[in-house]
This record gives C-alpha cells, sequence and structure tokens, in this order.
C-alpha cells in the first residue's frame, strides 16, 4: 500500500517517520509533500528512503492513501488542486486537519457530474484520522471515523495504525473528545513528568536522572494497565499499604486538586 502524505510539520513528518518504522507499509512506498524543502530535508536525514517532494501533484499520483496533513485554512484550496487528480475508485483519503468533520470533506471533495469519470463515486472513501506525536516512535493512540469505507478498509487501516501504537475506530462525535484525551493528552503526561521531575530533583537527584527514572515510571505503569487490562485503582492498591507513604502522598495531591484540575484541564480542552 502506497501512502502520500501532503504536510511535512510537526504531524505529517511523524505519520512518516512512523510508517517507516512499521513493517506493513514500505518505507520506499511512503512519499511526503510540502512546500518548504528544510523541512522534508529533516525527514530524509532519519529516512533517507521516504520520497520527498514539493509537488503535491507528484506525491499523490500513484498513492493507495492520500494522507492530509495541513492547517484548516490551507485545506479548501489544496482540495480543489488534487481534486481533479483523484481517483475515488482506488484511492482513500485521510485528514488529519483538526475540527474539519467528515460531512464537510465530503462537500470539498464532491465531484459534479461532468467532473467524473462514468461509474465513479462522487466523493472518495474518507477518513478523519487523529494521531498524536509519539506516532513517530510507534506509540501514538490514533482515532478514526470512516464514510463510505467497506470493513475490509477498515480493519486495513486500523491494522496499519495499531503497528504504530494503538487505533480505535470511533464514531464522529467522539473524535473531538479523542483529540483532547490523546493528543492534547500528550503534553499532559508530559506536563506531568516534568513536574515529577522537577520533585526528584528537590530529592536530590539530577535532573537527567530525575527524568530517567520518572520517565520509566510512567511506561511501567502504563504496562500494568495494557497487559492484563486491569483498573488503576487496583494496581494503586498494591503500593498504599495502611498509613504508608504512598497514601500519604496521594492524599496531599488531591487536596492540591490533583485528579479535579486534570479533568477541568480535559473539559477545557474540548473544541467549542
Amino acid at each position: 500500500m502506497k501512502f502520500a502524505i501532503i504536510g511535512a510539520g510537526n504531524i505529517g513528518g511523524a505519520v512518516a517517520l512512523g510508517l517507516a518504522k512499521g513493517s506493513l507499509v514500505r518505507t520506499e512506498d511512503i512519499c511526503l509533500s510540502n512546500t518548504s524543502a528544510p523541512k522534508l530535508e529533516a525527514i530524509k536525514k532519519k529516512e533517507p528512503l521516504i520520497r520527498t517532494t514539493t509537488d503535491n501533484r507528484e506525491c499523490v499520483a500513484d498513492a493507495d492513501v492520500v494522507v492530509l496533513a495541513v492547517k484548516p485554512w490551507k485545506l479548501p484550496p489544496l482540495v480543489e488542486q488534487l481534486k481533479p487528480l483523484l481517483d475515488y475508485r482506488k484511492q482513500i483519503v485521510c485528514s488529519m486537519v483538526g475540527g474539519v468533520g467528515l460531512e464537510k470533506l465530503q462537500q470539498l471533495f464532491c465531484k459534479t457530474e461532468a467532473e467524473r469519470e462514468a461509474d465513479a463515486p462522487a466523493t472518495p472513501v474518507l477518513y478523519y484520522l487523529i494521531p498524536n506525536t509519539a506516532i513517530a516512535t510507534c506509540q501514538s493512540m490514533t482515532f478514526l471515523s470512516s464514510v463510505g469505507a467497506t470493513p475490509e478498509q477498515d480493519e486495513q487501516l486500523l491494522a496499519i495504525f495499531r503497528e504504530l501504537g494503538d487505533a480505535m475506530l470511533v464514531e464522529e462525535r467522539l473524535m473531538n473528545a479523542g483529540l483532547v484525551l490523546a493528543s492534547c493528552g500528550i503534553a499532559y503526561a508530559l506536563r506531568y513528568i516534568r513536574a515529577n521531575t522537577q520533585g526528584g530533583v528537590l530529592l536530590g537527584f539530577r535532573p537527567d536522572e530525575a527524568q530517567r527514572i520518572v520517565a520509566q515510571t510512567m511506561q511501567g505503569a502504563a504496562s500494568l494497565l495494557r497487559q492484563d487490562g486491569s483498573h488503576p485503582e487496583s494496581e494503586i492498591d498494591k503500593v498504599t499499604t495502611p498509613a504508608g507513604l504512598t497514601i500519604r502522598g496521594l492524599n496531599a495531591m488531591e487536596r492540591n486538586g490533583f485528579t479535579s484540575s486534570i479533568i477541568e484541564g480535559l473539559m477545557a480542552s474540548m473544541p467549542k
């Protein structure tokens, strides 16, 4: 399967690098297009086999999947540029443009009867796709919502993105919630790591040592939940002995609004 990724910003470049690390898409079958050559050169240094170009038309010509990773205001002119070139019978379009849902994408990509070839559909198979930047290290949480796709196409894309971390096919109404929980959530998790690291320095470790300890602890905590599907509280109970150190720390955090601050932050991030 050949991928064309339009836009080499933080998320577009991360998707290209993540796909290159997987086994389901050959690196030489990934084409990355961007108007800025320096961004393409930076990707090339990391993965020389990724094809790069400043010509969007060249990039999508033989692609099976076209991924749009541009700013919302750039999307309409980009669609107008690409629409005449796309064969909706063969090519799937995935948009990572935040806030632009499937209905709007269908409107943008809809071809008139005069623009279509005989028996060609008016709109392509469309996916609204939300990964996070950890896709570059194959640790993303990716959400997909589709219109016009077959179950086989859904499973094929899910398999590709699950190889790059984990992926869920969800109703479109949950895409914004997924954006907040997993994409914005990367920043929230990193802010927790930063705060914990600062605490580690206060406790006596060097900053690099504290960060290493906290990062590994976060990875270990996540692995406990993923391995057995256990509830966080059951794992917390294992390390909170009566009158022990852990329960003292947890109670102090809650007195200072730990849980409520996180929930309020998530709700504040939801698109209006």
